[in-house]
């Protein structure tokens, strides 16, 4: 008890006479209580104006971070604002549980069981889990993303695309369709008589339906993509797993359909024996070729899909950007983005149009130099 009034006065003697020391202090500036109530005050200010800036500085609009958000993907369907669809997630930990839950569970920066969207470092936007050591690590991550679900979205428009030009000729054999019905017999025609049966002849038959099901999937994907709001807007096309899984369907289609001859010119080339022999040098292009194939398919479309998505986000960036120079200048700017984002839209419609064309038409050329066969002396008809 004695001890602890010992450190009780110490306590208040150690306060008086630091508060004795700046009233002396005070004086002997010259500093008044007015003065003093003038100097927190600029300083309240200033510490006021500081908080401010950074909050603006929070609240900013950052052109870099709302792009790639739309650009990327992400583990719910944003409607507007902080309306979200969400999205199941299928998630298996470093110790063989599998875990089923809806992505709402995570947002907002939630944990749930264990697995939090990570906000920064390697795994930015991805689903982590903690393990025992408090160490991040990735999951197998099989969850249903607004990229695989637009995919899933795409695929079912096209069935009904092209169910629904069949159940017409079902029904109704001789009578020519009208309106879109008519439209679409006029698009199939066009890519069956005069891309794959002029490239494939005969053999047209075998890969007409993986062909026109390739250019109707990656169309439809591309006009999902210019719509605004659910169930389009996602960036199917400008995903480059996407678009590599397309290429490697060719792939496949390519290579297993290849001829005898057409392994034959790869790995022995029917040139000089200099140039296979004893350094292989054409047979290594030609295998090199093989692969360079569904490459080119590959960033061919994946570059275009993510230019045309990019011009468009840039210019509505444009309004944003300079609605802190004024009201003049926030006009005119947005008048003219609004006006050339919907030129660039128009623009985008024949681009995902002649994308889908292009890898169709490279993919049924790809095909055709696979099924090459050898000519025989006996069947050609010369004349001198």
């Amino acid at each position: 008890m004695k001890n602890d009034l010992k450190y009780i006065l110490l306590t208040l003697i150690l306060l008086v006479g630091t508060l004795t020391a700046g009233a002396v202090g005070l004086a002997a500036t010259g500093v008044s209580g007015e003065e003093s109530q003038q100097v927190e005050d600029k300083l309240a200010v200033r510490v006021d104006s500081v908080m401010q800036q950074e909050e603006w500085e929070d609240k900013a609009f950052d052109p870099k971070r709302t792009i790639f958000e739309h650009l990327g993907d992400e583990y719910g369907w944003t409607i507007i604002g902080k309306v979200t669809i969400p999205l199941p997630v299928i998630v298996r930990d470093n110790g063989g549980e599998w875990y089923f839950f809806s992505s709402s569970r995570l947002a907002d920066g939630k944990t749930y069981k264990g697995f939090h969207i990570a906000g920064e470092g390697a795994y930015e936007g991805k689903i982590v889990g903690v393990d025992a050591t408090g160490d991040e690590y990735r999951p197998c991550d099989f969850s249903i993303t607004k990229n695989a679900f637009s995919v899933m979205i795409s695929g079912l428009i096209t069935m009904l695309i092209v169910f629904s030009l069949v159940r017409f000729y079902k029904r109704k054999k001789f009578k020519a369709p009208r309106k879109g019905m008519g439209g679409l017999e006029m698009i199939v025609e066009m890519l069956y008589k005069e891309v794959i049966v002029s490239v494939l002849g005969k053999e047209s038959k075998r890969y007409a339906p993986y062909l026109l099901t390739l250019f109707f999937f990656i169309f439809v994907s591309n006009m999902m993509g210019l719509i605004a709001v659910f169930p389009g807007g996602a960036n199917v096309m400008g995903n480059m797993s996407i678009t590599l899984v397309l290429a490697l369907c060719t792939f496949v289609v390519i290579n297993v359909s290849g001829t005898k001859e057409y392994w034959k010119e790869i790995f022995w080339p029917d040139v000089p024996m200099g140039l296979k022999c004893p350094v292989p040098l054409l047979p290594v292009i030609e295998i090199f070729g093989v692969f360079t194939k569904p490459v080119a398919l590959m960033i061919r479309l994946f570059a275009n899909m993510l230019g045309g998505h990019l011009i468009v986000l840039v210019l509505i960036s444009l309004i944003f950007l300079f609605s802190v120079m004024g009201q003049v200048v926030l006009g005119v700017t947005t008048v003219f983005s609004v006006l050339f984002a919907v030129f660039m839209n128009l623009i985008h419609v024949l681009i995902g149009f002649i994308q889908a064309y292009v890898f169709m038409l490279l993919s049924t050329i790809f095909i055709g130099l696979a099924r090459v066969r050898k000519l025989k002396a006996k069947n050609l008809n010369l004349k001198v």
